[in-house]
């Protein structure tokens, strides 16, 4: 089964998070082909306060000047990708760390020119993911992309995991998080998602900032026939429990709701 792994910065941000996440990688491959995207906003926005750089954001997402740009590429795709390759290789698995830019695995357009630098996934091409696994590497994916004329993208990580997800033709998408999964309007945890249920959420606001980002991407997943579980990545032996089908956080399995329509989201991240 292919298994795409989502990761969010906070939960790489200690060496001790970074090794268990390591290690319940190193297990899970033995059984899957895995490929990981991970983000690291908190870092950047570390990073450039402890250069006097204030971050600024609009609707949820960092504007990307060219300072900005080498954050990203700097933190994310350098330091933050190489200390978790390094992880999984000391857990005893075989690692690569690239970002959408290598080998053109994502292709990325400007989202809005208010945001500068940021990219929309338009695709992900899965040679690159397949060449790895395939020889028994697990691809670590840093949420970076580039346009046919080499402009380097800050692409907001949930967008390029979905992306790849797809373009790999993906079962799963593990969407491991800060947080216990979605919560409904009465602010309980739902176990299950349907396209209906989200897209009320949205509407409500009860899914919003980061949240509804990541709804809003993962809706495309859905409807690609991926299975989407967002959930708390803290837990322990969380990853190895859900691909045993221990049902945490929130799953999402179907993108036709009732009425049998197709749920459409806009593009905003």
């Amino acid at each position: 089964m292919r298994i795409l792994l989502k990761l969010g910065g906070t939960l790489l941000d200690t060496p001790e998070s970074l090794a268990a996440l390591a290690h319940q990688i190193a297990q899970a491959v033995g059984e899957h082909q895995l490929a990981v995207v991970h983000g690291g906003g908190k870092q950047v926005t570390r990073y450039l306060a402890e250069r006097g750089i204030k971050s600024r954001f609009v609707d949820g997402l960092r504007v990307s000047d060219s300072a900005a740009i080498d954050a990203v590429t700097n933190v994310i795709a350098g330091g933050i990708n190489k200390r978790f390759v390094s992880a999984i290789i000391a857990a005893g698995r075989s690692a690569v760390g690239i970002s959408g830019i290598d080998g053109s695995l994502t292709r990325a357009r400007q989202l809005s020119p208010q945001l500068e630098f940021v990219g929309q996934p338009e695709g992900t091409d899965s040679r690159l993911l397949d060449l790895l696994t395939g020889a028994g590497y697990t691809p670590v994916v840093a949420c970076v992309a580039g346009d046919a004329s080499g402009q380097i993208f800050n692409v907001n990580a949930d967008s390029m995991a979905v992306s790849c997800a797809i373009g790999w033709q993906a079962s799963r998408l593990l969407f491991l998080t800060d947080v216990g999964g979605v919560r409904g309007a009465d602010g309980q945890w739902l176990s299950d998602l349907s396209s209906g249920d989200a897209r009320h959420l949205i509407a409500t606001g009860v899914a919003h900032g980061g949240m509804q980002a990541k709804l809003e991407a993962a809706h495309l997943a859905v409807d690609s026939n991926i299975d989407v579980t967002i959930a708390l990545g803290t837990q322990p032996n969380v990853i190895s429990r859900l691909l045993a089908g221990e049902r945490l956080g929130t799953h999402w399995a179907s993108a036709v709701n009732p009425g049998g329509q197709r749920l459409t989201f806009g593009q905003s991240q």
